[in-house]
């Protein structure tokens, strides 16, 4: 076997190895680091936030920051993100308590930096909403969600920092979808895990022919001076 080859089939098979060791990882602390800090840095946001809007305006008030474009409308809301779905609160409050539930078991799987963003988004966002479902009036597991944000030039719907982090967390996860990035931050397509250092059968070929005819071109001029020295011995 030429030299060029087998250092293919060894880089080959030591990228093969990398990716194996990766996906067997047990858990990425990074990982979980960047979730969690997301995760409450989303959860504070939105609930300092509410805990200055119920303190300085009454419900009802309406405050124009930035004319149409921005106002701060102080609501509260019995239903789901942009005021959706009013009167199903205790349906919410499950399915919130389940999410939560689902992103801390599931959290020990993940491995890249940027799925840690979208939990982490996610996870805050749902807890800022499950938290006034929880604790805010008429009672636990049917409070009324504290809505102030309204941006009447793109959406009739009134909402808060915690369905905004929804919203990214969801426009993230469709990007990386997309993209085909897994859990562990590779991409699954054929082309992105070339790029990644996972060979690919279509570019395997052509690499192989490559560093194999440098060998049978030097082989040829020592096959061919065989005969022209005999002949001029002759």
């Amino acid at each position: 076997m030429p030299a060029s080859a087998a250092t293919q089939a060894t880089l080959r098979s030591r990228a093969s190895r990398a990716l194996a060791r990766r996906a067997t990882a047990k858990v990425s602390f990074r990982a979980l680091l960047v979730l969690a800090v997301v995760a409450l840095g989303a959860y504070a946001l939105d609930q300092i936030s509410k805990f200055l809007v119920v303190t300085n305006l009454t419900e009802g008030d309406v405050v124009r920051v930035l004319d149409d474009v921005l106002q701060l409308h102080f609501v509260r809301n019995p239903g789901a993100a942009f005021s959706l779905a009013s009167g199903m609160t205790w349906i919410f409050s499950i399915i919130a308590t389940g999410v939560v539930v689902f992103i801390v078991w599931f959290a020990g799987r993940i491995r890249s930096v940027a799925w840690s963003v979208v939990f982490g988004l996610l996870l805050g966002g749902v807890l800022g909403n499950l938290t006034d479902r929880l604790l805010r009036e008429p009672g636990f597991g049917v409070g009324q969600v504290v809505d102030f944000i309204s941006t009447p030039w793109m959406i009739p719907a009134i909402y808060n920092v915690a369905d905004m982090c929804i919203v990214v967390s969801m426009g993230i996860f469709m990007i990386l979808t997309i993209r085909g990035i897994g859990l562990d931050g590779v991409r699954t397509s054929g082309s992105a895990a070339a790029g990644e250092g996972t060979p690919a059968t279509d570019s395997d070929s052509p690499t192989d022919s490559r560093s194999e005819s440098p060998s049978r071109s030097d082989a040829a001029p020592d096959g061919l001076a065989g005969p022209a020295s005999t002949e001029s011995a002759h």
